[in-house]
């Protein structure tokens, strides 16, 4: 299986914002190849040969009811029961995407479940979709292309000085809002880029703001995202309105996680998020009780990133771009 040569750590900045960016509908196949339950076996391994895919979807009225894939065909074809129905032997237990759900869920359950494919569907729960890991570097690809475009022509003139002037910025987070999930992250990324911040400090605070703000939206009953931009740093806040964390400590421990199942069936609660916030703070801090948790990330503007006229993760974007052609 084609494994996607990212994650949320050390990747270029451009490539935090595409895949906090994206949604799975954005990057999904909706020319869909599907059968009924009154298909057969044979069907379904004819289907395969001359669309040159490896799975095909049960469906009756939208609604996915099974999987067929090219080993399903395999096993018919060795045990002799390649004229069955697809009914007896389609795959049931299946693991779904949601068409809102960031790119990031998607990779994450590529790493997770090491499947070839997932269905997508919607909030009607119809199927709407499928991706593969191909449809998401596909994707990357051509969004990171234009993007070199763009950084090219920048770095053809000179930055002189940060343009970032005393503001402050707060976004609501609700629980469980998935859908929005990266909205705050990719405003302030916005808001640093305009003011003509450096790639460094904006991967820094792309970080910091995304896992916070998944924080709450994963963990907490809700709270809000506060960004205070200025001449020399960014302070990012997160407060939420509880349960809080019972061990500060133990939670700051990477791997450390409170996550039900379903979180982790999403792809989070890897016990990764506070770790990551501090390694890319310059100064942090967290209190919790049950009322709340209250953490705050400072980012200063380094002397040293500002002596480079150019930006340093280009290479960084051309040599993803190598990897996902």
């Amino acid at each position: 299986m084609q494994t996607i040569p990212i994650n949320t750590y050390n990747s270029p900045t451009v490539i935090l914002e595409l895949i906090y960016r994206l949604k799975v509908k954005d990057v999904m196949t909706r020319s869909l190849i599907s059968v009924n339950l009154g298909a057969t076996m044979r069907q379904v391994q004819h289907l395969m040969r001359s669309n040159s895919i490896t799975g095909v979807p049960v469906v009756m009225q939208k609604r996915l009811l099974g999987i067929v894939s090219m080993d399903d065909i395999i096993q018919a074809l060795d045990n002799g029961y390649i004229e069955d129905d697809v009914e007896k032997h389609m795959t049931r237990n299946l693991i779904v995407l949601e068409d809102d759900m960031p790119v990031s869920f998607a990779i994450s359950y590529f790493d997770r479940y090491r499947y070839h494919r997932f269905p997508v569907l919607n909030k009607e729960k119809e199927l709407v979709g499928m991706v593969t890991t191909r449809d998401i570097s596909t994707r990357l690809l051509w969004e990171i292309n234009h993007e070199i475009e763009n950084i090219e022509r920048m770095n053809q003139s000179t930055r002189t000085k940060n343009g970032l002037s005393n503001e402050v910025q707060t976004f609501s987070i609700l629980k469980h809002d998935f859908e929005n999930a990266g909205f705050a992250s990719t405003e302030i990324k916005k808001k640093l880029k305009q003011g003509n911040a450096f790639p460094r400090t904006i991967r820094r605070a792309a970080i910091a703001s995304y896992e916070l703000e998944m924080n709450i939206v994963v963990h907490s009953n809700g709270g809000e995202i506060i960004a205070e931009f200025g001449p020399e740093s960014i302070t990012i806040t997160s407060q939420d309105s509880g349960p809080g964390i019972p061990d500060v400590e133990k939670a700051m421990e990477q791997g450390y996680s409170t996550a039900n199942e379903w979180i982790r069936s999403l792809g989070f609660g890897a016990g990764m998020g506070l770790p990551n916030v501090k390694s890319v703070s310059d100064e942090f801090s967290i209190t919790s009780s049950p009322a709340g948790t209250i953490v705050v990330s400072t980012i200063y503007f380094a002397d040293q990133e500002k002596s480079h006229m150019t930006n340093p993760h280009l290479p960084d974007v051309q040599n993803v771009a190598k990897e996902l052609a």
